[in-house]
């Protein structure tokens, strides 16, 4: 029987091949609706499945994790060093992004009237900067049991860094309250292996579904800027990711991508940060042998924070968007897409629609129009799948990097 990992590995290119031969099919055929309901049908499961431990998992792994952490006295340095790491990739991931798109000018030559159709009727949800702050700070806070309904996850990350501080601040009195959490937490964990067992199904189901609806001709509208936001998304996470864990800890890029493979083609199939947490915390902590205390305190929290991938392709998509107006933007203007994009691509919990708000806050922040969104939505799902991918590369290996200057060596 081969490894998880390899049966993943094979259901992603079985999924990718019998998807292309299923979008080949003419619209009508009884064959291609029947494949694409049962994909469907197996992708909704398997998501579903992930999605139904993910707010518990988030929970208890960042209670357990700041107790545990704040008992040895090592939060300052694991705070400090987890958003030194996230700042620093995410700038670079939008730099390299910048540098591409000046150089290759995605959309140039394209008239904005090949987009006519999409762009008509189209009303982007639009929020100022002050008013995506509000938005963002109101849904930090919130009641616990409306965020746990909600899956606002930050909200959840906040209420339980708390009960992490109150934990360690009520000592002994509490001690039975942390050992429950403990527990509770291995139980989540036998769980995630119990639907592991399933991703290849799942995996193979969402990969067919999704090469099989693509609009080839749309694509190739779009294709120059389609590669360049896949060739930048990947050398972020193929050299300079691996890069700086090598630079850092000393481990080589196969280690890396032998033990986050599972999380990484997930993330790639499912194309959600938080519906792959469970995943990416299990490869961290039984394949990568990240310490549990900083698995479940990094990794929820660069599932909400640390959005590499959506800050590049936020940072290329803007210049996209540029070209096909005929606006050439200044130095400073990529430097106001730059910091919006930062912002931005930390999300907006709460909001609805909350990629599409972000995008249209980072082309407003430069006198974009916001209706050229609407371009971008038909090929968004495509884009994300990479983009994510790379998300959850950028988690794991801050997992590792945050250990390694934690203090434990």
């Amino acid at each position: 029987m081969p490894s998880s990992n390899l049966q993943i590995l094979i259901a992603a290119c079985l999924g990718i091949a019998i998807g292309w031969l299923t979008g080949a099919l003419p619209e009508q055929s009884s064959l291609r609706e029947e494949v694409l309901y049962a994909s469907g049908l197996l992708a909704s499961i398997f998501v579903g499945l992930l999605k139904m431990v993910l707010i518990p998992l988030v929970f208890t792994s960042i209670a357990v994790g700041v107790a545990n952490l704040q008992a040895h006295k090592q939060v300052h340095r694991v705070w400090l060093s987890t958003l030194v790491y996230f700042t620093l990739t995410t700038g670079i991931a939008m730099l390299i992004a910048l540098i591409a798109a000046n150089l290759v000018k995605p959309g140039a030559g394209l008239s904005i009237e090949l987009f006519a159709a999409k762009m008509e009727g189209f009303e982007a949800a639009q929020l100022t900067l002050p008013e995506f702050f509000q938005h963002f700070f109101a849904n930090l806070f919130q009641n616990p049991f409306a965020a746990f309904a909600n899956n606002n996850i930050l909200a959840v990350v906040v209420f339980a860094m708390f009960i992490g501080v109150a934990l360690v601040a009520g000592g002994e009195r509490y001690r039975n309250i942390l050992q429950l959490l403990q527990e509770f937490l291995d139980m989540l964990l036998r769980i995630v292996s119990w639907i592991m067992r399933l991703a290849p199904l799942g995996i193979l189901a969402l990969l067919i579904k999704l090469v099989a609806e693509q609009d080839i001709s749309l694509l190739s509208a779009v294709g120059g800027f389609i590669v360049l936001v896949f060739a930048t998304t990947l050398f972020h996470g193929i050299v300079v990711l691996p890069g700086i864990l090598f630079l850092t800890t000393g481990r080589s890029p196969l280690w890396l991508w032998r033990g986050a493979r599972e999380a990484v083609i997930t993330a790639f199939a499912t194309s959600s940060s938080a519906a792959t947490l469970p995943v990416s915390i299990r490869c961290a902590e039984e394949n990568l042998k990240v310490d549990k205390r900083f698995a479940g305190f990094v990794l929820p929290l660069g599932a909400t924070m640390n959005m590499d991938g959506t800050a590049l392709y936020e940072a290329a998509a803007a210049l996209f968007v540029a070209n096909l107006v005929g606006i050439e933007l200044s130095l400073a203007q990529q430097g106001v897409v730059f910091f919006t994009a930062m912002i931005a691509s930390t999300g907006a919990p709460g909001i609805p629609s909350a990629g599409m708000v972000t995008m249209v806050m980072v082309l407003q922040a430069v006198g974009l129009p916001a209706e050229a969104v609407a371009i971008l939505l038909p090929i968004d799902r495509l884009l994300d799948t990479v983009r994510t991918a790379v998300n959850v590369e950028g988690d794991i290996v801050g997992s590792v990097v945050v250990q390694r200057f934690s203090g434990d060596h």
